[in-house]
């Protein structure tokens, strides 16, 4: 009991002895010594970020999404692949860089699984008030095959919302409420932005509604990420994670310059490096879906490449001279009309700089089709002007074109689908490539469900899309199912189908269906 005793006694004294030498290591301080100047600062770069935190809140929205037929699209169905690596974008190829830019949803998404699936299922995404007309501006990938759209303002109310108009090439859309007594955020402009300003990303990451993070702009005109087909990306530090997409990037005065895209990640989160649609770019294209219902391109009709320092000096040009060469010209188009020839240099547009393909590429499909463009070339070493009339975007198209899409039109015919009435359900049939894009066997006869109705007997049975209905029962027999037609006119006299439904990831099970139950 004395030993136990001692030491107890021995390790108490320890401790005390410990202790006081650390406190006469390091004195303990009330506050850290910052001198008044460094105080001042610090309280005046919070106090900004709490006006534009609190000046921007009611203008910005949640997007609540659901999906037609459970979200899976038959022709192109996206998946968020896993990531290429632990250690992110550093010492990637460009090919296994771009497939970790992925665009991002709700909460309910996973690396290994369909975007959105079942009947009725549910994402989540961002935007904000564009005008006082009920205009809310997010991301085509927010409500693209939306079956029904809902927006939560800040004070927690919230209304129906329809689709004005979409743009998949640079995954701009446009949606409208009806209610319009929410302030729009006023527009800043992107192409002045500097690399280092402080930004702000607002939305609803995860579906934390009006989460404010903060950083810089890392660097503008980022257009070879590969996302869009349309890109000038804004890339931001700023937090950004799934659930932002869509909504405001803004600076320091409370302007919105982007809108929240993408991220760059090796995992579902945020690794500081995100991107933004540019405000100029992305309002250019919202006021042509709010006018038209679409967007109006334009376009000269020109194959081009990087100009390269080798190319400049074979032609007798400054090898640090910024442009683009003229490739291919297709005929009677207004690059051919302009007199432009392959090999030419064209060096400005317009009255600003042309300087790189993307770069002109977007400048151009921006501009009014049908009026007169200032444009700068080399040729021979010599400098030219001509003028430039842009075409409708469809109304120029390169021979390549052409025959890639004969060649879709004859290999991919238009299905033919079929709504069965009363049962909810779409169908088609299935062919070879649906068969394998779907994990059935090539040789696979039945067919396809392409759509599920929300509210249906098909969705009560849990029907989903990409399964296969191979057999039904008729005339008190289990018949192999042949053709649209056939399953039109069973249905068509029936208030009851018995159907032998497969799956990928299942075994076959038959499923009854009640008409209008």
């Amino acid at each position: 009991m004395k030993r136990n005793a001692v030491a107890w006694a021995a390790l108490i004294v320890s401790a005390a002895a410990l202790l006081s030498s650390l406190s006469s290591r390091r004195p303990l301080t009330a506050t850290p010594q910052v001198t008044p100047e460094s105080q001042k600062v610090a309280s005046g770069l919070t106090d900004a970020f709490e006006r534009v935190a609190e000046y921007v809140k009611p203008s910005v929205v949640q997007i609540e999404v659901e999906r037609k037929g459970g979200g899976l699209n038959l022709r192109n169905p996206r998946r968020l692949p896993l990531p290429g690596g632990p250690n992110g974008p550093q010492g990637m190829e460009p090919k296994d860089f771009e497939e970790m830019l992925k665009r991002f949803f709700g909460p309910n998404v996973h690396p290994d699984k369909e975007q959105f699936s079942g009947p009725r299922a549910q994402g989540t995404g961002s935007g904000f008030v564009y005008d006082d007309k009920g205009h809310i501006l997010t991301n085509n990938h927010v409500v693209e095959n939306a079956a029904k759209i809902t927006v939560m303002f800040h004070d927690g109310t919230e209304a129906p919302a329809k689709v004005v108009g979409t743009d998949p090439r640079s995954d701009v859309a446009v949606i409208k409420v009806e209610n319009t007594s929410y302030p729009p955020l006023h527009r800043g402009q992107s192409g002045k932005l500097k690399v280092g300003e402080m930004v702000m990303a607002v939305g609803s990451p995860y579906g934390l509604d009006q989460s404010v993070t903060s950083g810089i702009i890392s660097a503008t005109d980022r257009n070879h990420v590969g996302i869009n087909e349309f890109e000038s990306f804004l890339q931001t530090d700023a937090a950004i994670n799934p659930g932002n997409s869509g909504g405001p990037l803004v600076n320091m005065l409370g302007q919105v310059v982007g809108i929240n895209s993408a991220i760059v990640t090796g995992s579902r989160g945020n690794d500081g490096v995100g991107f933004a649609i540019p405000i100029d770019m992305a309002s250019t294209v919202a006021d042509s879906l709010i006018k038209f219902g679409k967007v109006q391109r334009s376009r000269v009709g020109i194959a081009l490449e990087p100009l390269t320092p080798v190319f400049a000096k074979q032609v007798g040009l400054d090898p640090n001279l910024k442009g683009v060469v003229v490739g291919d010209i297709v005929p009677n188009s207004p690059a051919a009309k302009a007199g432009l020839k392959p090999g030419d240099v064209i060096t400005g547009f317009n009255g600003g700089p042309v300087v790189s393909v993307p770069n002109f590429r977007l400048t151009v499909s921006s501009r009014e089709a049908g009026k007169h463009f200032a444009l700068k070339y080399w040729r021979e070493g010599k400098e030219h002007e001509t003028t430039i009339v842009p075409a409708p975007y469809e109304q120029v198209t390169f021979a390549q074109e052409k025959a890639t899409q004969e060649e879709k039109s004859k290999v991919a015919p238009k299905a033919e689908k079929a709504d069965i009435s009363g049962f909810g359900l779409e169908v088609q049939p299935v062919t070879p490539q649906l068969a394998a894009q779907f994990g059935y066997a090539k040789d696979v006869k039945g067919l396809l469900i392409s759509d599920v109705k929300p509210n249906s007997p098909a969705e009560a049975a849990e029907l989903e899309p990409g399964q296969l209905i191979t057999r039904v029962v008729k005339d008190r027999a289990v018949q192999t199912l042949s053709s649209v037609k056939d399953f039109e006119a069973l249905a068509s006299k029936a208030d009851e189908l018995a159907l032998y439904v497969e799956s990928k990831d299942r075994p076959g099970r038959f499923v009854t269906l009640s008409k209008g139950k």
